[in-house]
């Protein structure tokens, strides 16, 4: 099936591409990297992706002992690379907020921000702090997170003369949030709770919050480019809680959808990638740049995300 698939694309690169296929004969030697939902699936295969082309890699887990699986055969494939663990669990702005001082403790610059942990389709439940677990753990652990590493980033681009990527893993879900976007009023109401809308909501918000910081630091003319991606329908544990659907994919998955070494591939693209010098504020699909739906292109709604994001943080 994946032959079908290999079609002429601006970047050279197709839905079965990949991330060492899109990555092959790039050098990442001296920069660090940050990957948020490092312990699985598309995260795992980033880490282990960036550590072959030699980046310096900070995974940030929820699983420890998950976490330190991975790490130990990503050093067993690539003996020399470089690669930190801290715990990381983005429904909790608490152990954001001890991951960003954990990371500033290990005293090393930041190049790349990929913020890719995600949860999908979960029952309603609230976060510690009292958020929708979709928005907690999907949007704002990450906006948080982004926040605090910012300045870090921003000052390493300055130092190194190489500019600094935050890559934000979103999902072509974005097309299907609530009825109104983004349910500012209701975000930890359960009454008309929706897990598919809930998921939608979350990932327009990755879309948004991309759009915005990318346009802020352009302003700013900070040497940081934001870009957005959908890594694809990929077969990894983010169906979890849809037993059926997981199921499915489980089973038949590698006849219809990405396997992680696809799925990864437009991460790694945007996050090392020479083509990608520069670009910022856009969203990829298959290593390509491709338009959003009108409303993931709102820069009103964008903005009021911004504030609502900024109180909830605060």
């Amino acid at each position: 099936m994946w032959g079908l698939l290999r079609r002429r694309s601006p970047s050279g690169f197709s839905p079965s591409s990949t991330a060492e296929e899109v990555t092959a004969g790039v050098d990442g030697s001296g920069l660090v990297a940050v990957v948020t939902g490092a312990s699985s699936g598309i995260g795992a295969e980033t880490c282990r992706i960036l550590a072959m082309r030699g980046v310096h890699v900070v995974m940030g887990v929820r699983n420890s002992s998950a976490g330190a699986r991975v790490r130990d055969e990503i050093v067993r494939q690539v003996p020399a690379a470089k690669i930190e663990m801290l715990d990381l669990d983005l429904s909790s702005m608490l152990s954001v907020r001890r991951f960003a001082e954990n990371f500033s403790a290990l005293n090393l610059p930041l190049n790349i921000l990929v913020n890719n942990a995600g949860i999908a389709f979960v029952p309603f439940k609230l976060s510690e702090e009292g958020i929708e677990l979709h928005f907690s753990t999907n949007h704002l652990g990450h906006f948080l997170l982004t926040d605090l590493l910012l300045e870090k980033m921003k000052v390493t681009a300055i130092e190194s003369g190489i500019e600094g990527r935050v890559v934000i893993v979103a999902s072509d879900s974005y097309k299907h949030p609530y009825r109104e976007g983004i349910r500012f009023d209701k975000i930890n109401d359960e009454s008309g709770y929706n897990k598919i809308f809930a998921y939608g909501q979350s990932k327009l918000a990755n879309i948004l919050h991309s759009n915005l910081l990318s346009s802020n630091l352009k302003e700013q003319d900070a040497k940081v480019t934001v870009n957005s991606l959908h890594p694809g329908a990929v077969v990894t544990n983010i169906m979890r809680h849809w037993y059926f659907v997981n199921g499915m994919l489980s089973t038949l998955g590698k006849f219809f959808v990405k396997g992680v070494e696809q799925g990864a591939a437009t991460v790694c693209y945007v996050a090392l990638h020479p083509q990608v010098a520069g670009v910022t504020g856009k969203y990829f699909v298959d290593c390509n740049v491709t338009e959003l739906k009108s409303h993931a292109l709102d820069m009103g709604l964008a903005k009021r995300l911004w504030d609502f994001s900024l109180n909830l943080i605060h």
